[in-house]
């Protein structure tokens, strides 16, 4: 039975980390410093089905593989970094479990921490960029992700009743 249930969780996994790369590399719209997209969609699922490791894997490796798979730019392991710790937060606030204050809090943390913070400073390093500059011009960026992020989980997840009935 356990060995099913892991069978079950990989497939998963691999599934989402398959659609993660192609929403985020054909599906999103980009410029240097900005993309809004809805490839957080898999990674969310992801953590909410399997939990905070799953989300973690699915984060990390689609963005690691989506890079060297369909190279946008040069590979930075900051930005997988940050892919695979905004889906370890989704998993600690979402695993099995939806609610407004769960949401709000992932949400906001992984767009402003992650987001925001961490992936402005990995611009900046990388292409020498002053980092306030960067944080004032990505700002729009975050805000849009927060709302589409939020109404996401707030609409989908907690009223998407097929998803609880996943056994995994």
């Amino acid at each position: 039975m356990l060995k099913n249930k892991t069978t079950k969780q990989i497939t998963l996994l691999a599934l989402f980390t398959a659609i993660e790369i192609v929403i985020s590399r054909f599906l999103s719209f980009s410029v240097w410093n900005m993309k809004i997209g809805l490839a957080f969609i898999p990674v969310m699922l992801a953590a909410y089905l399997v939990g905070p490791v799953g989300g973690l894997i699915v984060g990390g490796l689609s963005d690691f593989l989506g890079a060297i798979l369909f190279p946008i730019d040069a590979y930075f392991p900051g930005f997988t970094a940050t892919a695979a710790l905004t889906g370890l937060v989704f998993g600690l606030c979402f695993y099995k479990k939806i609610n407004l204050p769960r949401i709000i809090l992932a949400v906001v943390s992984t767009q402003l921490v992650c987001g925001l913070l961490l992936n402005s400073w990995f611009i900046s390093v990388l292409y020498g960029s002053p980092f306030t500059g960067l944080l004032v011009t990505r700002l729009p960026q975050i805000g849009i992700m927060i709302a589409v992020e939020f109404l996401f989980a707030q609409f989908v997840l907690s009223k998407f009743k097929v998803l609880n009935k996943i056994k995994i």
